[in-house]
Order: C-alpha cells, then sequence, then structure tokens
C-alpha cells in the first residue's frame, strides 16, 4: 500500500493534477496526525519557521500550510479522544498559565458574541483555539519526556536556521541593501518585522541548547556556527525592535543570574517612572531633534531612529496606528469592537494631523502594532487584562521552575532560562507589533508554556 502511494503520488505531481496531489499528502498528513500523533507534534517545530502562506498564492484566505492544518487536526483529534475518555492528567488543570488563556478565550468568546463583525471575530477565536489546545494541552503530556523539549528546541532551531540561510543568500544577491531587506524572506516570513522576532527568538534559544551539556566536538562546531548564523540574521534583519528585545533579554538573564531581589527591580522601576513622568517634556524636546532614520544600514544611527518621532515614518505610523486603538478604546471600552476587527474598523480613527506617507484612508494596511493595545481595542479593558495576566502568569510560574529545579540538574536549568529569555525578546517586541496569531510565534510561545507546565507537574511529584 505504501508503494502504491507514493506511484500514485508521483503520477499526479508529473502529470500536473496538484489538487490529487495535495490530497494524497493530506491524507499521509492525517495518517501520521492519528498513528503517529508525539512525532507529528514535534515536526511542527521544525515546519514552523518554514510554512508559507497560502494567502499569497490564492488571494482567499489565509492558512499556514503546513503548521495551522496539523494544528487542527490534532485540536480536533484529541476532543474526540476526551469525549470518549479523560486523556489528560488532572494536576495540568492546576497550572495558572491555563487559568490565564482559559479567561483570555472565555473573554474572546464574549466580545466575539458583541463584535461589530461576528463572523470575523469568531474565525479569530477559532484560529486561537488551534494554536493553543494542541500545544497547552497535548504539549505537556509530550514533554513528560524531558528529551523532547530540547528536541522541541533543536529542531526549532534547525528550521530558522534554514530560513536564515536562505534570506541571507537571497539578500546577498541584493548587496544587503535596507530595502530589500524589508521582503528578502518571503515566501517564508511576511516581512523583516516578524522575521526579525522570531531571528532574535532563536537566539537565546540556541546559546542554551550549546551551554546546557557537553557536546562532542561535531555538535559543538554545528551549535557555534548556528549563532553565527543567528546573529547575521539578526543583524541585516534591520529589524530595531528585534534588535532591542536582545538588550532586553541580556538585561533580565543578569537579573536572574545575580538574583537581585524583586523588591530592588521594583523600586528602581518606580524611580526611573518617576524621572521619566517629570521629565517627559525635556525628553520629547531631545526626540524632536532626533533625525536618525531607520532606513540607514548603520547599526549605530538605526538604533537611535528608534526614538525619532519627527521625520521617522515607520514610527510615526506606528504612533498613528496606537492612537487608533486608544481612540476605539474610548468608543468602546467593555468590549471593545470584537477580536480580529482592529483592521476594518480603525481607518475612521485616523486623526489627519497624525497620517503619515505610509498611511492608508481606508484602513488596509495591518494591526495596532502592539499585542497589548490591539487586545484593548478589540475587547476593551478586561481583554487588555487578560493578555497582561497570561504574560504575568508565564514569567511567574518560569522563574518560579528555574529557581526551585534542582541545581544539579545542570541541563534542564539552562534550558529553562533559555526559554524564559527567548520569550523575553518577544514579550518586549510585543509592545511594537503583534504576531500571536501567527504560527511563526505562536508555535514556539505556547511550546514553551506547555514545557513549563510539564515540567511543573514533573517537580511536584518530587516534592510530593
Amino acid at each position: 500500500m505504501g508503494v502504491l502511494y507514493v506511484f500514485l503520488t508521483l503520477y499526479f505531481v508529473w502529470t500536473d493534477q496538484a489538487y490529487f496531489s495535495l490530497a494524497s499528502i493530506g491524507l499521509l498528513a492525517i495518517y501520521f496526525a492519528i498513528y503517529y500523533t508525539d512525532y507529528v507534534f514535534l515536526a511542527l517545530a521544525f515546519f514552523t519557521p518554514l510554512s508559507i502562506n497560502i494567502e499569497e498564492y490564492t488571494d482567499s484566505f489565509g492558512l499556514f500550510i503546513p503548521t495551522e492544518p496539523l494544528l487542527f487536526g490534532i485540536m480536533v483529534l484529541l476532543l474526540m479522544m476526551q469525549v470518549r475518555k479523560e486523556i489528560f492528567p488532572k494536576e495540568i488543570w492546576k497550572n495558572q498559565i491555563l487559568w490565564a488563556v482559559a479567561f483570555y478565550i472565555f473573554w474572546i468568546f464574549i466580545t466575539s458574541i458583541t463584535s461589530s463583525s461576528p463572523g470575523v471575530s469568531f474565525k479569530f477565536l477559532l484560529a486561537r483555539l488551534w494554536f493553543m489546545v494542541p500545544l497547552l494541552l497535548y504539549g505537556p503530556m509530550i514533554f513528560r519526556k524531558e528529551k523532547n523539549i530540547s528536541l522541541f528546541m533543536w529542531l526549532y532551531s534547525v528550521g530558522m536556521i534554514i530560513a536564515i540561510l536562505y534570506t541571507l543568500i537571497v539578500h546577498a544577491s541584493y548587496g544587503f541593501g535596507e530595502k530589500e531587506g524589508h521582503w528578502v524572506m518571503w515566501p517564508f516570513f511576511k516581512d523583516h518585522t516578524i522575521y526579525g522576532a522570531m531571528v532574535a527568538f532563536t537566539v537565546p534559544m540556541i546559546f542554551g541548547l550549546y551551554f546546557s551539556k557537553k557536546h562532542s566536538p561535531l555538535i559543538q562546531a554545528v551549535l557555534m556556527s548556528f549563532i553565527a548564523i543567528n546573529l547575521i540574521g539578526l543583524y541585516f534583519s534591520y529589524t530595531r525592535a528585534a534588535w532591542l528585545s536582545i538588550f532586553a533579554a541580556v538585561g533580565v538573564w543578569g537579573l536572574i543570574h545575580f538574583k537581585i531581589k524583586f523588591s530592588l527591580i521594583a523600586g528602581v522601576t518606580a524611580i526611573i517612572g518617576l524621572f521619566l513622568f517629570f521629565s517627559w517634556d525635556s525628553i520629547q524636546m531631545d526626540m524632536a531633534k532626533n533625525k536618525s532614520e531607520h532606513t540607514t544600514e548603520e547599526f549605530g544611527e538605526r538604533l537611535q531612529s528608534a526614538t525619532n518621532v519627527t521625520t521617522d515614518a515607520s514610527n510615526l505610523e506606528r504612533l498613528n496606528r496606537w492612537s487608533c486603538a486608544i481612540s476605539m478604546f474610548e468608543e468602546r471600552p467593555v468590549f471593545g469592537f470584537g477580536p480580529g476587527t482592529y483592521a476594518f474598523e480603525y481607518a475612521r480613527f485616523q486623526e489627519p494631523e497624525n497620517t503619515t506617507i505610509i498611511s492608508t484612508n481606508f484602513g488596509d494596511a495591518g494591526n495596532a502594532h502592539s499585542e497589548y493595545l490591539g487586545p484593548m481595542a478589540e475587547m476593551g479593558l478586561i481583554g487588555l487584562i487578560s493578555v497582561l495576566l497570561i504574560v504575568a502568569a508565564i514569567f511567574y510560574k518560569a522563574i518560579t521552575l528555574y529557581n526551585n529545579w534542582p541545581v544539579e540538574e545542570k541541563e534542564m536549568r539552562i534550558l529553562i532560562l533559555a526559554m524564559i529569555l527567548a520569550l523575553v525578546t518577544y514579550f518586549v517586541h510585543a509592545f511594537l507589533n503583534n504576531f500571536l496569531d501567527t504560527d511563526k510565534a505562536a508555535v514556539p510561545i505556547w511550546g514553551f508554556c506547555a514545557a513549563f507546565i510539564a515540567l511543573e507537574m514533573k517537580l511536584n511529584r518530587k516534592i510530593n
């Protein structure tokens, strides 16, 4: 049967019958999803950086192939199995990350009912479910074997390295130009912002794999080459937020490594906040004098351009989107306009003085550019709170897990720290962009959360 399947697939491809060949590949995927679910789940880590959005070719609807069909299939399979027999351990429901996510999903459902476009909002809810349910509920079962955590990280890193090498080769053919750097990662990534975010996300991961244990000379050489490729890819992503997120991750590493007390961190943060509050007028004057443009290819000037709110069109457009999000929230502070509706609603909230050369009158150019302000505009104040609760739960459980993990188990401690720092890069970047509605960010982030849940259950068993 296997040989017959291969011959039929090759025949359909040879005769250019694409739909039949895709159907045969789909049947193969279903077979593996049912009988080799563990392998399919882990394979998602490899396929995620290399997935392709068919919207680029069909002009109809967005679907990342092969990851989203696989996630949807796993979700349906899990629900069918759960109806027949309890398959999830009871202790999994005690984790605060799942509580926070459940509240977030519940509020998406409520605000989908009150949405200005219920069809768009319920589609948004379904997409969130097929990202979260398989990863957060089935993931802990996979990660009960600790080796699967490092394997997940390895597979994602290898997939990212392939995507980075492809991007660098294409970019090199254009002389590493800044303008070309915005799209050379296509078709694996839509643009340089999400590409840069996930390249930055991978940096702590590869360092964690390198330092987690003593490797053979060959594996050491491979990981060192991965680090070099990753850093080169980060530099040529020309993504300022990605660069800044790495500095934030290094700062958090210092706080964790040197065991700085939370009370001291809170105190310093409060002092900085007061300083910014009372010095805001002079800071704005200094920012107004900053004429550095993000179009330069020089590293230092690009970093300086992050505070240019006078002439930098990218920064000004981001401020325009944030202003629209705040105005939308002010109009509907309780339920918002509905999940996933920002792109359809923000146009009429644009103020003439805030629009830029890259603004569109129809408001058809994307989202709120913030993982926090977007939910606030779409789901009201409770929507924002639900997102902040998820972020707080993730870092509280992860850092607590790191502090309580046995010191003698060095490998897993380092991997936990690497996952924490990778998540820091994303959630710092999330102030400026939002990508959790794509598989590129959702799979590794919820995958790491699943790893934290599995490790906490294992640690609790040890303590008990």
